[in-house]
């Protein structure tokens, strides 16, 4: 919680809802000094016949890495996940950095975050946003959408999985979105967006420090006509604005699709990711996402299957790809 350099991503709690859901082997490292954490690096190792052999930080999170409060912990760290790396023959270890760390490492230039510094106002924060964005958000408003937070996760599945299941990608599974819940408890919350008692949208949001972070979200049919992702995040950033939060994390997005025009419509700048890569059995890194020519015929496949089969087989999927 001390470390500049640590993130969400960086919790303890990574490692049982990873090995839990996904059944993945973890390596959560750290540097202790006089009793003193002086750095953690939490690793977890994919082994997938379909995707690959991988050792990363942290699969499944935007952010990861090292985070050291010491060049010496920082260091060791690192010699020891190359270590391990080369230990179980993987085809590449991977650093998920805010910021570059091994210059001499291959790289992508394919992912960038949304980060903003809320002001203490509400109003402030309204006026902030571009004039057509704001309509879109006063529109949800004029269509009274009403919200509440949930403890349950059905409700934000229901609109998550339908989202997802419209851009042609696997869907996680619900004993996933269960144990964020349950191991994240206070700092993992779901906002559910309604009209007349329906679902409309839904996110699940991490807190950390003074940030909210937006990480799963989705809506229904009907969100769209309603403007209810657009209400949905405003009330993400009213409600975190009330209670004293600062950073608006938009999180993750690819370069020229939706999900980044429609963060930079809110009047978030991009901030490029380092994704860092060692190769160890591999030639070339990595291109395990959606934008890739080869996964364009599986994705139109997928956008056709049943919902219900979709959610099913979903999660067999998406466990792999990290």
């Amino acid at each position: 919680m001390a470390c500049p350099e640590a993130t969400f991503f960086h919790r303890a709690g990574w490692k049982q809802v990873i090995e839990q859901a996904f059944g993945h082997k973890t390596w959560f490292l750290y540097i202790e000094e006089g009793g003193c954490i002086q750095g953690v690096l939490p690793l977890a190792e994919i082994d997938s016949l379909l995707f690959g052999h991988s050792l990363s930080a942290l699969p499944f999170c935007v952010y990861g890495g090292i985070a050291a409060i010491s060049d010496d912990a920082r260091i060791r760290l690192d010699q020891a996940a190359q270590m391990l790396a080369t230990y179980l023959k993987v085809d590449y270890l991977e650093y998920r950095h805010l910021h570059p760390f091994h210059h001499d490492w291959p790289t992508k230039d394919l992912y960038v975050t949304f980060r903003k510094t809320m002001d203490s106002d509400v109003e402030q924060n309204m006026l902030a946003i571009p004039r057509k964005q704001r309509a879109m958000v006063r529109k949800g408003m004029k269509y009274e959408l009403q919200s509440y937070l949930d403890q349950d996760t059905d409700h934000f599945f229901r609109a998550y999985s339908a989202s997802v299941h419209r851009l042609g990608t696997p869907v996680f599974s619900r004993k996933y979105f269960r144990l964020l819940k349950s191991v994240f408890a206070e700092d993992c919350e779901l906002l559910i967006i309604t009209k007349d008692e329906n679902v409309v949208s839904a996110v699940m949001s991490f807190y950390f420090r003074d940030e909210v972070l937006p990480y799963y979200g989705g809506g229904t049919d009907a969100a769209r006509d309603l403007a209810g992702n657009d209400f949905m995040y405003w009330e993400l950033m009213r409600r975190a604005c009330e209670r004293g939060y600062r950073v608006f994390d938009f999180g993750r997005s690819k370069r020229g699709t939706g999900s980044y025009s429609f963060k930079k419509n809110w009047g978030f700048e991009p901030q490029p990711l380092f994704y860092e890569y060692q190769l160890h059995q591999a030639k070339t890194i990595p291109e395990h996402n959606p934008l890739n020519p080869k996964y364009q015929l599986f994705i139109k496949a997928w956008q056709k299957m049943p919902l219900a089969l979709a959610n099913m087989l979903g999660p067999h999927i998406v466990k792999n790809l990290g």
